[in-house]
């Protein structure tokens, strides 16, 4: 997995080199290995039972799927009558021991027997290899089938945005785990970049993002905060806001252990310290909603007009939409916000809500997605 790391980071960034000009000094420059931003520009191929020879064993996989030569995907087949578990503990674990070097540049992995199929990274135990059910929107039918994954996965602008924008290795486990954005979380998070490219005409309500627990809501914030500083012209300062100090703690613990932030803590202990860090340049700002506090009779002060501010609040459902949330909106008025929860906003009483977030941006039911 650390070379995987390694190679990722050249692939997602490029490669710096030096050349020499025409008048014969040296510049640096940066060969990229991918045009992300123009998929036709790139040689896409899938390669049928290719021998691959290791230190002491030769074995050959049922396809890899190669962009601009690197070997992206690996899909192993089985068939249908066949355990699909037997495609990740026969093949899948046997390829890593013997031709390792198959995974150095993988990017993920799908496996199907024609009636199952799953996707997940090297480091995924069978548990995390996760269906692919919709492919272009949420509003489609979820479907379990290997066409779905393949136009869900490896339609080349698409694979290309998962390679280049979901994907993360999170070191806060034991060892260092590769993930993958599920499709839930790919459809949602570029629903809400677009709102955030479309802030001007939604007046800075990006929406409310609600994904049942236990659906990867960190991962997901982090997929957006990366994707807006990796794609968008602009300064961008995310202030990231939790009503509890464990959760505070627990979010940037997780941003951090997956490489999205660029420096030590930077944590707003009180509202004027918020004013003054946004202010400097900073990627990404940790505060508690309490900060915002105000007495009743109190107008909260503006911090900054700046409009390149993004606030993502983590469960948006609790606190945030009375008189803190109304403050956070006055203390950044030309912010944009977005709300992040577990728990569905009720038909009644969350009229404040909607004035901060606006209304959903998207929404992943469990028991509706099985």
């Amino acid at each position: 997995v650390n070379a995987n790391h390694d190679i990722y980071k050249l692939i997602k960034d490029g490669i710096k080199t030096e050349i020499r000009n025409d008048e014969g000094a040296f510049e640096s420059i940066n060969i990229r290995v991918f045009d992300f931003e123009n998929a036709a520009n790139n040689d896409f191929l899938l390669v049928s039972q290719m021998w691959i020879t290791g230190e002491l064993h030769k074995r050959r996989p049922d396809l890899i799927g190669f962009v601009n030569g690197l070997p992206l995907i690996l899909i192993e087949l089985k068939a249908s009558h066949k355990n699909l578990r037997n495609a990740y503990q026969e093949n899948i674990r046997d390829y890593k021991d013997t031709i390792p070097q198959l995974f150095w540049h993988n990017g993920f992995i799908i496996l199907s027997n024609g009636i199952e199929t799953k996707v997940g990274t090297l480091t995924s135990a069978y548990e995390h290899f996760n269906d692919w059910k919709k492919i272009k929107s949420e509003s489609e039918e979820g479907r379990v089938s290997l066409e779905t994954v393949i136009k869900g996965t490896c339609e080349p602008s698409r694979l290309l945005d998962i390679v280049e924008n979901f994907t993360l290795f999170d070191d806060s486990f034991r060892e260092r785990v590769k993930a993958i954005s599920r499709y839930f979380q790919l459809l949602g998070v570029n629903q809400a970049f677009d709102q955030i490219k479309n802030r001007d005409k939604n007046h800075g309500r990006l929406g409310v993002f609600w994904h049942t627990q236990g659906s990867g809501k960190s991962y997901s914030m982090i997929f957006l905060s990366q994707k807006v500083l990796r794609k968008m012209t602009g300064n961008f300062t995310f202030v990231v806001v939790t009503d509890r100090t464990e959760l505070d703690k627990q979010i940037y613990k997780t941003f951090s252990a997956c490489g999205a932030v660029y420096e030590e803590e930077v944590h707003a202990d009180s509202i004027l310290n918020l004013r003054q860090l946004l202010t400097e340049d900073h990627r990404h700002i940790f505060s508690l909603i309490h900060k915002f506090g105000t007495k009743p009779e109190e107008k909260p002060p503006v911090l900054s007009e700046r409009s390149d501010i993004i606030v993502m609040v983590d469960e948006a459902h609790r606190t945030q939409y009375d008189r803190l949330a109304q403050n956070m909106r006055i203390a950044m008025p030309k912010a944009a916000f977005i709300g992040f929860t577990g728990t569905p906003l009720m038909a009644k009483g969350e009229e404040k809500t909607r004035e901060t977030f606006g209304d959903y941006v998207s929404t992943y039911i469990t028991s509706l997605n099985r």
